[in-house]
């Protein structure tokens, strides 16, 4: 791993030690076997209590995933001069330190990359190296974890008993689909904020339908419970960790929450994560399923399509309540 190139520190962010407490690893978070006939219902609770559940018997093939960290750990090992001719990003390509447009920063750098399998291999970005073996490798890994993706998203579907068994599938499925992967490293702290809690990646919550996060076996990751608890999350290089983004959380009308997640950066060791971004196609109106609806149940959000809530979210900062402007502000009867 290389480190990079030495930011002025100042503009960066810490933990707030004031806020309350972390653990040092959680143990609670739900582990969902795909093999395991009580998955569905094992996931839809995950989704409810926490947004955020562990997946073994994924079926992404273990060769797929090692290609793709050795791709990444590769292209970040580059000299900085070569790195910055896949970026910056516009949106897609190579970012360092800043995150979005509003000024958000983190002790990171990215790759972020189209993950519609139709325009993967046409992409126009090139990369030092073998570029077509860098989008075939790609192309392997978004495969294997689409297809997992769509079995989590029916699996979602039994466990809320609504049909049709793609309701919320297809949004991913679809040709048109607007998904991304995101390939982060995160440098070791410099030897000056070693002692530090420096913040790789802040506070969060995804907008896309479902997230896919596979880490090398590096801490770092941590997701905020339901009484404002921050928690690490154990690495584990062997699963895959699932998070509920907001497009699920309005499409189950509130059932299920998006997590609020960040990034530490560790003092040591440097991390490698790679985040499939599961979304809808641009024009897909984002709304409470139909048939999940109770009679009598009214809708927490007001409509909007997906490329609504892109445009919107992207005016945002990080740590921002994107759907609050899409809230509803229900009247409680006396």
């Amino acid at each position: 791993m290389v480190v990079l190139s030495q930011p002025i520190l100042e503009n960066f962010s810490y933990i707030n030690t004031s806020c309350k407490p972390t653990t040092t690893h959680f143990t609670g978070i739900p582990v969902v076997d795909l093999l395991d006939p009580e998955a569905k219902n094992i996931i839809v609770k995950a989704c409810q209590e926490f947004g955020f559940f562990k997946v073994d018997n994924h079926g992404v093939p273990i060769e797929a995933v090692a290609k793709l960290e050795a791709e990444a750990v590769r292209f970040f090992g580059l000299p900085q001069h070569e790195k910055d001719q896949a970026g910056p990003p516009n949106p897609f390509g190579y970012g360092n330190k800043s995150i979005g447009p509003n000024g958000d920063v983190g002790w990171v750098e990215y790759l972020l990359l189209n993950a519609n399998p139709q325009l993967i291999m046409n992409s126009s970005l090139t990369f030092p190296g073998n570029s077509q073996l860098f989008w075939k490798v790609v192309h392997e890994y978004v495969g294997a974890v689409r297809k997992m993706s769509c079995q989590v998203l029916e699996l979602i579907a039994e466990g809320l008993k609504i049909e049709p068994r793609n309701v919320l599938s297809r949004l991913i499925k679809d040709e048109r689909s607007d998904s991304c992967l995101r390939v982060n490293h995160y440098p070791p702290c410099p030897p000056a904020q070693q002692e530090e809690k420096l913040i790789g990646f802040g506070e969060h919550t995804d907008p896309q339908v479902i997230s896919v996060v596979r880490s090398n076996n590096s801490t770092g990751l941590q997701i905020a419970l339901r009484d404002g608890t921050w928690v690490s999350v154990p690495p584990d290089q062997s699963s895959f960790f699932i998070d509920v983004g907001d497009s699920l959380q309005v499409l189950t009308n509130g059932r299920f929450r998006s997590v609020r997640h960040r990034v530490i950066a560790d003092s040591l060791k440097g991390r490698v994560s790679m985040i499939y971004f599961g979304g809808p196609p641009l024009s897909e109106k984002i709304a409470p399923l139909p048939c999940l609806m109770e009679e009598g149940e009214e809708s927490l959000y007001t409509d909007f399509t997906w490329s609504e809530y892109k445009k919107s979210a992207y005016k945002t900062r990080l740590g921002d309540n994107r759907l609050g402007i899409f809230e509803k502000k229900i009247q409680v009867p006396l």
